[in-house]
This record gives structure tokens, sequence and C-alpha cells, in this order.
């Protein structure tokens, strides 16, 4: 029998609690301290647009961590944490306002109220903490004896499976009965976190977790009256798109620039 008794509610950052991706402000931070190239920052920008649009992908989630590790290895994590005071306080202010009523809630009934993100820990954290929430965790990068980052994590991805262990971890820290608690997300590869408690919600998901979330009957939290779009729907849209130019092209018409 278990003897953990207390309740935690645990949300996703990016694409539930705010919208888009925090990875998105801290790819322009980290531009402008020289930690990424110019052809980095385009393409985060552009995953960016594809999340707020269709959610992650494991590939993806998997080449920013990898991206994000090269460009902080060799670095002093103070310089690194340090990048989180040019856009924190405009990442708080975009809280949805449709999750307060939740986060009142469990703020009224005694409940740890906790912020999950495959970013980087020390960015999730003080979101959590400039946000009057109870905890933040990310994906933790290790750090030497002299607190410069190696390149290497110093625990899970926290990203799908590795998102769960990271709540395991965090409730055995704390005495939480996940059996008990709650997890809001947006994205299908949160299924694992969603799955892992008692009280699952979804909050304005991609259509594949809309569509589980409809045939077992979980909440849904909407923040939006514009759908999520799958990403196959997207490539699908970029081929006509990219199709139709072709052909205005045999006839010899200048595309504009």
């Amino acid at each position: 029998m278990s003897t953990t008794t207390k309740t935690a509610a645990f949300f996703d950052l990016d694409g539930t609690l705010i919208p888009g991706s925090a990875n998105i402000p801290l790819a322009k931070a980290a531009f402008r301290a020289g930690f990424v190239t110019p052809g980095e920052l385009a393409r985060d920008l552009r995953n960016g647009i594809s999340f707020l649009l269709s959610g992650a992908t494991d590939e993806r989630s998997a080449q920013v961590r990898d991206r994000i590790l090269r460009a902080v290895a060799g670095h002093p994590a103070e310089d690194v944490e340090a990048l989180s005071d040019h856009f924190l306080a405009g990442l708080v202010a975009s809280l949805r306002p449709q999750l307060e009523p939740a986060l009142a809630r469990h703020k009224a009934n005694g409940e740890d109220r906790i912020v999950l993100s495959a970013s980087p820990t020390e960015i999730v954290s003080r979101f959590a903490h400039e946000a009057g929430l109870s905890h933040g965790a990310g994906t933790t990068a290790a750090r030497d004896d002299n607190g410069v980052y190696t390149g290497e994590l110093a625990g899970p991805f926290c990203y799908g499976d590795g998102k769960v262990e990271v709540m395991r971890q965090l409730a055995q820290e704390h005495g939480y009965n996940l059996e008990d608690s709650y997890a809001y997300s947006d994205s299908a590869s949160d299924l694992p976190m969603l799955e892992a408690v008692g009280h699952p919600v979804v909050v304005h998901p991609e259509p594949e977790l809309r569509a589980i979330a409809e045939q077992r009957g979980w909440p849904v939290i909407e923040t939006s009256t514009v759908p999520r779009v799958s990403l196959r729907s997207l490539r699908g849209w970029a081929t006509l798109v990219s199709a139709g130019v072709k052909s205005v092209n045999r006839f010899g018409l200048r595309t504009a620039t």
C-alpha cells in the first residue's frame, strides 16, 4: 500500500501553459549572446511555427535538445541562466488565461502545481518561480566541478517517457501519489505523462491527442477557436503550394519574391 498522500498537478509548458514554445525566445537570446548561428536560429524559428500549428515531434524535439547541449558545452552555467533575463517576464505574461481557473483550483486545494518541459531546467524552474507555481523541471545539462556545461545530460530528457521519469522522481522526493494527481498537456508526445496520473486533462490538443481524449472521455480545455492541424496536413499543403509554383513557372511566369 502506498504511503504517499500528497496530490500534485503537472502542467506541460509549451502549447499548454503558454502558446508556442519557450525555445523560441531562448533561441533568440542565445543568438544575441553568440551561442547559436543564424542558420540554427532560423531552424528553431521554423520549428516554433510548426509546433504552434501541429505540436511536437520526437525527431524535432531531439534535434533541439542536441543543439542546446552543443551550444552550451564549455560555457559557465551562470552565463546560460542569465539568458532568461531577456525574455522571462514576457514568457510569464503569456500564460494562458484559460488555464487560470485550473491553477487557482489546485492552489485552493493545497496541491502543488508543477511545470514540466523539455526546455532547460534552468528556464523552466525560473518560469515556475516567477509565475508563482510550486516547482519547475526540465532537461538538465551536466556541469563540471567549475559549473561549466559538459555537453552531456545529467538526467532524463524531459520528453515522452523521460518526462514520466522526472514526474516519478518528483513524486518520490515530495511524496506525491500519482494516482490521485493531475496532468495537463496539448500534445500526443505527452501521452505517457497523461497516462501516468489518475486525472489527465488535455488543453486545446493537436488532432491525435484530441481523438484519444474523446475516446477515453478525458476533459478538454479549449484555448482557441482555431483548430490545431496535423503535421501531415501541413506537409500536404506545402507540397500542393510547391507543385502550384512549379506549374506556374512552366508558363514562364515569375514568382513573387
